[in-house]
């Protein structure tokens, strides 16, 4: 019975890293979050595109101000490739050093969930790795100070 009992763990051992990470799967899904939120802080849109997948959706809870409801809220890449483009046009949205903390949450063979930590909000990032690319294809985030939703 304990042979079986360490056998089953070392197919399990073996089987979580087989279907783990890389190295290098780790630096380029931490460059896909940085081009994320670099792309705004260098007013630089090819830098997003260069991290998004055409189709990614990013979303947030929102209040109504006049009724109080909350409601889900969604941008799409082309708004945020043309959000990137004029942000911070006048380089005055964020701090000379802005905070980009990156965490990989949890890689899996070819998806990734990712917390990148930014000065006035939080965003969770979700990465697919496509045709041999990581790509962000979600994103879920708030300001660290939910009342200004």
């Amino acid at each position: 019975m304990r042979t079986t009992k360490i056998f089953m763990l070392l197919l399990f051992l073996i089987s979580v890293h087989l279907k783990g990470q890389t190295k290098q799967d780790s630096l380029e899904i931490k460059q896909v979050a940085l081009d994320y939120i670099e792309s705004q802080h260098n007013v630089n849109p090819a830098q997003f595109e260069r991290a998004a997948h055409p189709r990614m959706v990013k979303r947030t809870f929102w209040q109504d101000k006049k009724t109080g409801k909350e409601f889900l809220r969604e941008t799409f890449t082309d708004a945020m490739i043309l959000l990137a483009e004029t942000f911070n046009q006048n380089q005055d949205k964020f701090p000379e050093t802005p905070k980009k903390e990156v965490v990989i949450l949890d890689a899996y063979d070819k998806v990734a969930s990712v917390k990148l930590i930014a000065d006035d909000w939080i965003d969770y990032l979700h990465i697919v790795k496509l045709n041999g690319k990581w790509q962000l294809v979600n994103v879920l985030w708030q300001f660290n100070d939910s009342k200004m939703h």
